[in-house]
């Protein structure tokens, strides 16, 4: 539902009922858009712990109301200082599991929270997680789309159940109803700790041995070291003009790129002129998005520790480049990265306060419950009640290739926000788009049913979506070569399946109910000049 509001109020978009609770309780205490969103990120920690939590990393952008400055910060963690390609490969393996002790990389969340709150929060990060440890504690009711995800995830529930501590996720053994309440203790105490001890209580200590025991106990490599030395990083945000506005998004090692080189793909088609949902429209969004994936697969690493030619893929020349190789009436066979000249399961929310100040937030463990591992001092232990993540999934093993796994490194990270600001500098608002290679083509969407054809929040994100997609086992990447899979939402016309597939799109269309959340859920917030806010909520979500 689109909600209208009006100046000195502020307003926060989450997944989760209690969690917009849980941020606007902030905005009421005086807060910022900042203290906001940590408070909401704390309490869909609690509410959708297969999503997102404590073992996860955090990507934000924030937008400053009074100078109009855009900062960037990347809470994504590193690979241990161990681990190697060699060794991974000695482990009798090709490529990176999906799941498990050598895909846990140094979790950056609880770090990235203390960091946003330090520069643009107002609050303790005591005061801030209140909300959540209140809810951890006396427990909240199951929401239906939460019960999905919990129930859809039974490979990792069979981890989480083996040991003890794994336990404190599930109702014996399984995955909470819609309905159930749902309580989670140890969660709660880790909260405690952090909320006395701040970051060091979690990068030191208790937590972080727990962490270290629980990863090496299951052939992980992760030490001590490797938490301890972790640090976030302020970054400038990057950004593309698209119809009179700027959207910005994080740089590499997130996939924001990948929607920006859509973007500016898409700025040379008249989409106005085009049915929204219709065959040709849906036709060069998937073309635009397969040529920007093409480019990520091809360039995205950690900036620290490979050159990723940011400002020549952004250029508009070389999108001019590859737009010139799409058929308005037929799909590319194969789609071949380009030459630049010169030198990527989640939660999304977002806050506006009273001030102008805005702030979007991503905070994920990737895959539904990450590792599947839940640190704790042995099976007998009821743990910290949260999962480690598994980025280190999405490193390559190919030597020379910008994300094959190295010490240190951090891998492509899939988890974006993003901040849309008008041509004089004034903040649009804050939007996101959740589930892994799904959040650049939602970005991508939303942005094209705002700025295109001028839809409010919500029905930007009601609108029905398409989702490129490999077919397996093409790894992690959604692109490889022509073997590509368009899923399209309930509510495209089936007329418009069929000219898709004249055109030579492999369609799996018509996904409905609980598969909907392969298309992602998001949130946006608008600002308009007066200062009056509306705001959207993913039907895809409980928000």
């Amino acid at each position: 539902m689109t909600v209208p509001m009006s100046p000195p109020h502020g307003m926060v978009a989450t997944t989760q009922r209690s969690a917009t609770d849980a941020g606007l309780e902030m905005l009421q205490a005086g807060g910022t858009a900042a203290d906001a969103v940590v408070a909401a990120a704390a309490a869909l920690a609690v509410t959708e712990p297969m999503m997102t939590g404590l073992g996860g990393d955090c990507f934000a952008l924030h937008y400053e109301g009074a100078p109009g400055r855009l900062t960037a910060l990347n809470g994504s963690g590193r690979a241990p200082a161990r681990l190697t390609a060699d060794l991974v490969r000695s482990r009798g393996v090709t490529e990176m599991a999906s799941a498990g002790a050598l895909t846990v990389t140094v979790p950056g969340a609880c770090a990235g929270w203390c960091d946003l709150l330090a520069r643009h929060g107002r609050l303790s990060i005591a005061r801030v997680l209140e909300p959540a440890i209140r809810l951890a504690e006396d427990g909240f009711v199951v929401a239906p789309w939460a019960a999905v995800a919990w129930a859809n995830a039974p490979a990792v529930q069979r981890l989480l159940a083996a040991p003890g501590r794994g336990r404190s996720l599930l109702v014996d053994g399984k995955a909470p109803r819609q309905g159930d309440t749902f309580r989670n203790p140890p969660l709660a105490r880790a909260l405690r700790t952090i909320a006395a001890g701040g970051r060091d209580a979690f990068y030191r200590g208790d937590i972080a041995d727990a962490i270290v025991a629980t990863v090496r106990g299951a052939g992980g490599v992760i030490e001590a070291a490797d938490l301890t030395t972790h640090a976030s990083t302020w970054d400038e945000p990057i950004a593309t003009e698209y119809r009179g506005h700027r959207i910005w998004e994080c740089p590499p090692n997130g996939q924001g790129l990948v929607a920006l080189l859509a973007l500016d793909i898409l700025e040379g088609f008249d989409l106005r002129a085009l049915d929204p949902l219709g065959p040709e429209r849906l036709h060069l969004l998937t073309e635009a998005l397969r040529l920007a994936f093409a480019d990520a697969r091809a360039f995205l690493g950690d900036p620290r520790q490979t050159s990723v030619p940011v400002e020549a893929l952004l250029s508009k020349e070389y999108a001019a480049t590859r737009r010139a190789l799409i058929h308005p009436a037929r799909a590319l066979r194969d789609v071949p990265h380009g030459e630049p000249r010169g030198r990527s399961d989640t939660v999304y929310l977002c806050a506006v306060d009273a001030e102008g100040n805005a702030c979007s937030f991503i905070n994920s463990n990737f895959a539904w419950f990450g590792s599947g591992l839940v640190p704790g001092a042995g099976d007998a232990d009821p743990g910290w009640g949260f999962c480690l993540q598994n980025r280190g999934a999405s490193f390559v093993l190919v030597p020379g290739h910008p994300d094959v796994v190295a010490p240190g490194k951090r891998p492509y990270h899939t988890i974006i926000p993003g901040m849309v600001t008008r041509a004089d500098g004034s903040l649009y608002g804050p939007f996101g788009v959740m589930g892994g290679f799904m959040q650049p083509q939602g970005h991508v969407q939303v942005i094209t049913a705002l700025l295109d054809d001028g839809a409010t929040p919500q029905a930007a994100l009601d609108r029905p979506r398409l989702c490129v997609q490999a077919r397996p086992p093409a790894s992690v990447w959604p692109e490889r070569g022509s073997a590509v899979d368009l899923h399209l939402e309930h509510g495209i016309a089936p007329a418009a399946v069929t000219a898709l597939e004249a055109m030579g799109h492999r369609v799996l269309g018509d996904v409905a109910g609980g598969e909907r959340l392969l298309f992602g859920r998001g949130q946006v917030i608008r600002r308009a000049p007066d200062g009056s806010l509306e705001g959207g909520s993913d039907p895809r979500g409980d928000g």
